[in-house]
């Protein structure tokens, strides 16, 4: 694994490169998760550096208790960069005194429900035909997805946060 990269917050003058990298992977610079829009260049978000390219992108929200990701994305594949978004992520959530990481996901989403499992989130709610409703709101939402996948449905996954307390890791009952 190359840990050559380095993270950073994104950047206004970051935000038309990071504008061209959501529309190359999400079809414009808006997202809709559970009935909500949200343009990109309104979030806050991180990037991973390399070679002074943007080689992966995360962007997220804290509301309460509740840390949210709402993109993320690697532009070059093993070489751990979502890992270590997901974990400064992680690190600013902790500082900030949430109590869970969470996202929402599409059903054929196969890649990112391994990712994330793997990396400690757990299935918590399954909203079936969400994404219909998410047309309405952007109708560019593709019909099919991963693997000839009809995408219907959204899945919210959560994990979290370890706290410290005299050098033990303890969870928190998120």
């Amino acid at each position: 694994m190359n840990k050559s990269f380095r993270i950073e917050n994104i950047l206004e003058n970051d935000q038309n490169t990071v504008v061209e990298i959501i529309s190359r992977l999400w079809g414009d610079a808006t997202i809709v998760v559970h009935g909500e829009f949200f343009y990109v260049a309104d979030l806050p978000g991180l990037k991973a550096i390399l070679e002074d390219q943007i080689v992966g992108i995360l962007h997220y929200r804290i509301e309460g208790k509740e840390c949210e990701i709402l993109t993320l994305a690697s532009l070059v594949e093993g070489q751990g960069i979502g890992s270590t978004l997901l974990e400064t992520l992680e690190s600013i959530a902790l500082t900030a005194n949430c109590e869970k990481l969470s996202l929402t996901t599409t059903n054929d989403n196969l890649h990112a429900l391994g990712f994330y499992q793997r990396r400690g989130f757990h299935l918590v709610k399954l909203y079936p035909g969400q994404v219909s409703e998410a047309r309405k709101i952007k109708p560019g939402i593709p019909l099919v997805g991963d693997f000839n996948i009809p995408i219907r449905d959204e899945l919210k996954l959560e994990k979290p946060i370890k706290h410290t307390i005299n050098g033990k890791k303890i969870e928190t009952s998120a």
